[in-house]
């Protein structure tokens, strides 16, 4: 069922704007799934408008089961190569008429505002961060943040929780005298 829905919803993509600063990435794609015959002909669809046709596609397959070598778009075929010695979390994109976009991958599995942090990070121009420093980062911050939680949950739920308000002291208790005040 995922690979059907992958194929009707576009791509999930964040790209630099278009300057003259150059960074390490042309921008973050949160695929739907680890299938790249579905996941590659939205994501190409998506830049060729940018970038012109895109003719070969890099990937490691370390988040990729199958690597096909070749995947039907729309107008054409795209050839896919893997090695081992590129970036896991990145994957290259080359064309006729720009030459090369470089893209973090976002695993599907990833949190929403994780990859949102990610997409955010990734298109920024100028950027000196590689994918696997973002990835690293990201993975530091979300450590972060759920450790945050369950210290907030532990507080609330072993005691630490604020005490209830008092109750009013006059209520369900006996008038006893203080000494030193007379009651007339």
């Amino acid at each position: 069922m995922t690979t059907t829905l992958a194929s009707l919803l576009s791509a999930r993509l964040s790209l630099t704007p278009k300057t003259t600063l150059a960074g390490l990435l042309d921008g973050a794609w949160w695929p739907r799934s680890h299938d790249l015959d579905v996941e590659l002909p939205p994501l190409v669809d998506a830049l060729e408008e940018r970038f012109g046709r895109i003719t070969r596609v890099a990937v490691n397959p370390t988040h990729w089961p199958v690597v096909p070598h070749k995947v039907a778009v729309t107008g054409h075929t795209v050839h896919v190569g893997w090695f081992t010695e590129q970036d896991p979390d990145k994957m290259i994109l080359l064309s006729y008429a720009v030459g090369r976009c470089d893209l973090l991958v976002i695993p599907p599995e990833t949190e929403p505002a994780s990859a949102a942090r990610l997409m955010t990070a990734a298109a920024l121009p100028g950027s000196i961060l590689a994918a696997g420093a973002l990835m690293s980062d990201e993975a530091t911050i979300s450590r972060r943040i759920r450790d945050a939680r369950g210290s907030e949950d532990a507080w609330e739920t072993d005691g630490g929780a604020a005490p209830a308000p008092p109750r009013h002291p006059l209520i369900g208790a006996r008038m006893i005298p203080i000494p030193g005040m007379l009651r007339r």
